[in-house]
C-alpha cells in the first residue's frame, strides 16, 4: 500500500518537474518547482515511515522551511528585480 503512494508521489513530481519545464511563465515555473519540493518532503516523510525512522520527520520539516523561503526569495527577485524591495537598495 505505501509503495503505491510512493509512486503516486513520484508520478505527480513528474508532472510537477513537467510543469516546471514547460511552463509559459516564470510564476508558472516557480510553482512547478515549489510543488516538486513539496512532493520531495512527501517522500521523505513516507520513506521515513516505511523504514521506521521518525527523524525523517525532522529533515522533511527543514526541507519545508527552505523550500518555503527560496520560492518567497525567487518572487521576490522576479517580481522586483532585487531582494530588497520596489526603490530600495542596498547599504554597499
Amino acid at each position: 500500500m505505501f509503495a503505491a503512494t510512493m509512486a503516486a508521489v513520484l508520478f505527480t513530481m513528474a508532472l510537477a518537474l513537467a510543469r516546471t519545464a514547460l511552463g509559459p511563465t516564470v510564476y508558472d515555473r516557480v510553482l512547478g518547482a515549489n510543488m516538486c519540493g513539496t512532493k520531495t518532503v512527501l517522500l521523505i516523510a513516507v520513506l521515513g515511515f516505511l523504514t521506521g525512522r521518525p527523524e525523517f520527520l525532522d529533515l522533511a520539516l527543514i526541507y519545508v522551511l527552505l523550500n518555503f523561503i527560496s520560492t518567497v526569495a525567487i518572487l521576490k527577485f522576479v517580481q522586483y528585480g532585487s531582494f530588497f524591495g520596489p526603490g530600495r537598495v542596498s547599504r554597499r
